[in-house]
């Protein structure tokens, strides 16, 4: 019996006889040799085929195959003569499980909505599969920074009884006899209480937003880590976030150079993504935005008051060579359980991460309120329903500190270290204004 091996292990099987079980990736002939790209999850192997050393059944199922078509092959790996680390795989038998009729998806050029409407089978192309093995890498390396740094995972719900980001963007549904009930735009209230509990937590699950924004930037359905951490002030989270995000580029860099080389991205400008990362005052980045238009290069003023637009946070992101910490908005364009600045109670104790090259805010956090008092006018200001935040003001009536924690959306980070376009790549299946198929 021969031993069933990923592609991905051949080097660890030179010269032994394998089986592998696959899909037939591309194929091309040249006389009396196959050559057949052979992808199995793991990896893509040319398999080839020799007419004067396989039966003639065996050769004949090989040039038959299609596109797509299933196939279990047997034969043995070597390393390319002239690629040291690549390997081929010298076929001695292969079997049809499935002949594939013709494949939508060839090699000529397609639409993106004709690539989006087969999205199930595009997710099989060599770009798709760089782009979520990154994303599984950053994944893996948010949890095992945060594990390591002492944080604990608590899970918070899907179903929430009222808005945590403001109620314009709520998806909204039929909760049994108890009224409405929300799909979650963010974790992060429970994880005040998780965290006043343990001390130092993170959520990671998928988040709604209702809005509806047909940029490049935004989903409906995003998956997003959101740490929390008592005794913690704004300053703390962005030393928090530095470290957060210049591991996790430094971990891409490390296990999936390959993938950033088939998706041609420049690695040297991730390369400079290291703490400490240059910190903007709200009021300097409203003052160079100024400036800029002044200058004539941006179309529009930016007046102070606001929050900042796609084509602000790419212009400022443009001024650094790392990723910016703009801190201290204004509090009116932000949530309302934001801190107060004691020295300017107009400004809040919040910042947002923008990441260079016009991939804007991939983090969002800050201090959170400590006085119950003042929570509770906030909700009020903000015509938020009372009785549904009596648990959250219970969180500053017994027990209450100063913390602070933050979000990331997975799926710009997967864009901006990809160097993607569009968002809708970073996820095996995006939901996105008008679009909901598999």
């Amino acid at each position: 019996m021969t031993n069933h091996v990923r592609i991905a292990d051949f080097a660890a099987n030179l010269g032994q006889t394998v089986t592998i079980k696959g899909w037939l990736y591309n194929a091309r002939s040249s006389g009396k040799l196959l050559f057949l790209e052979i992808r199995d999850g793991s990896g893509i192997v040319q398999g080839i085929v020799s007419k004067n050393a396989v039966s003639e059944e065996v050769w004949n199922r090989a040039a038959a195959l299609t596109q797509e078509s299933s196939i279990i092959v047997t034969g043995m790996p070597r390393e390319h003569p002239k690629r040291p680390g690549v390997y081929e795989l010298d076929v001695h038998d292969l079997t049809i499980v499935q002949l594939a009729q013709d494949y939508p998806i060839t090699p000529k050029e397609h639409g993106i909505e004709f690539l989006m409407d087969h999205r199930h089978l595009w997710l099989r192309s060599k770009r798709q599969h760089a782009i979520l093995r990154v994303r599984h890498e950053v994944v893996r390396a948010v949890r095992d920074f945060l594990d390591n740094d002492g944080f604990i995972l608590a899970d918070t719900p899907i179903l929430t009884p009222a808005a945590c980001e403001g109620t314009t963007t709520l998806f909204e549904l039929d909760y049994f006899d108890d009224g409405k009930a929300y799909l979650t735009q963010s974790g992060q209230l429970y994880n005040e209480a998780t965290a006043a509990a343990f001390g130092k937590v993170y959520c990671f699950g998928p988040t709604f937003r209702a809005e509806k924004s047909k940029t490049r930037r935004h989903l409906t359905e995003f998956w997003m880590v959101e740490p929390e951490v008592a005794y913690a002030t704004l300053e703390d989270m962005m030393v928090l976030a530095e470290r957060f995000l210049s591991f996790i580029v430094a971990r891409v860099l490390e296990r999936r150079r390959e993938e950033l080389k088939l998706l041609e991205r420049d690695t040297g400008k991730l390369e400079a993504v290291t703490a400490p990362f240059p910190r903007l005052p709200y009021d300097e980045a409203v003052r160079m935005l100024h400036e800029a238009h002044l200058a004539g290069r941006l179309e529009h003023d930016f007046v102070w008051g606001g929050d900042f637009g796609a084509p602000d946070e790419t212009y400022l992101a443009q001024q650094f060579d790392r990723p910016v910490i703009v801190h201290r908005y204004p509090a009116q364009v932000k949530a309302f359980y934001m801190e107060e600045d004691p020295e300017r109670p107009e400004l809040a104790l919040c910042m947002d991460v923008l990441a260079p090259e016009g991939y804007g805010e991939i983090i969002g956090g800050g201090q959170r309120m400590q006085s119950c008092d003042r929570l509770a006018h906030r909700i009020a200001e903000h015509n938020l329903p009372r009785e549904a935040f009596e648990w959250y003001l219970d969180l500053r009536r017994y027990g209450t500190v100063p913390h602070a924690g933050f979000g990331m959306g997975i799926e710009r980070c997967v864009a901006w270290l990809c160097g993607l376009e569009h968002v809708r790549e970073t996820i095996p299946f995006p939901r996105m204004l008008y679009r909901l198929r598999p």
